[in-house]
């Protein structure tokens, strides 16, 4: 596996009430916190247009949203904050001939599993409200998804991992299974290993961009299927 070393910046340290903290760590994580927040709290989209369903127009209006809150913000931080290269934060390629190896492998192994839950009544109340046109329902998916691999897997999981090591993988699943709360039971008990393994192969090629490709089969797959 990669590893991750740190430099003199990530491990450069300061002093809260007697605490001794690491600077780019601690950034990161009260970051991710209030983008959460203000994702879950439809903060930055417009009262009269937040509507609490998954109609595709408030899920293109959601993933807008992520854009700003889990790509454009950390990037933000990230190029004037902590005036780093984006590819420590997983943008670049990584080592893409594993990772499209890994994601179009996991996506084929996963294709049934997801064709066999998208028929549960649950799935199907869930989904369906989501369906639209395959290439509108992906652009969507696309906005949401790569934004959600960067601010999980890539700005956090990343940072930490040059302080805390390995375990940065498992830290990162936390607030990652939290923005699943509303999805159905089978699912939300199952997005711990699910977020795991994206963590794994943004790990292992040192890039978002696979998980994310994988990720975006899966969404709009397991949508088709539950439609149709």
């Amino acid at each position: 596996m990669p590893s991750y070393p740190a430099d003199d910046r990530d491990r450069r340290t300061f002093r809260l009430a007697g605490l001794e903290l690491p600077l780019r760590a601690t950034v990161v994580v009260v970051a991710v916190i209030l983008l959460v927040i203000f994702d879950f709290q439809r903060t930055i989209i417009p009262d009269e247009l937040v509507r609490y369903d998954r109609n595709p127009g408030m899920q293109r209006l959601q993933a807008l949203s992520r854009v700003v809150l889990y790509f454009c913000v950390p990037l933000l931080i990230v190029l004037v904050g902590f005036r780093d290269r984006p590819v420590r934060y997983g943008l670049g390629l990584g080592d893409w001939r594993w990772g499209l190896g890994l994601a179009l492998v996991g996506s084929a192994a996963m294709t049934p599993i997801i064709l066999a839950l998208a028929g549960l009544p649950d799935f199907r109340a869930y989904y369906a409200p989501s369906a639209e046109p395959l290439p509108s329902l992906v652009l969507t998916n696309v906005l949401d998804l790569v934004t959600t691999e960067f601010i999980f897997r890539g700005f956090l999981m990343l940072t930490l991992a040059r302080v805390f090591g390995p375990i940065a993988l498992i830290i990162a699943l936390f607030p990652f299974t939290f923005t699943h709360l509303t999805k159905p039971e089978v699912e939300l008990l199952s997005t711990f290993a699910g977020g795991a393994v994206y963590g794994w192969l943004t790990w292992r090629t040192g890039s978002i961009w696979w998980g994310a490709l994988a990720h975006v089969y899966i969404v709009t797959l397991v949508i088709v299927a539950a439609a149709g």
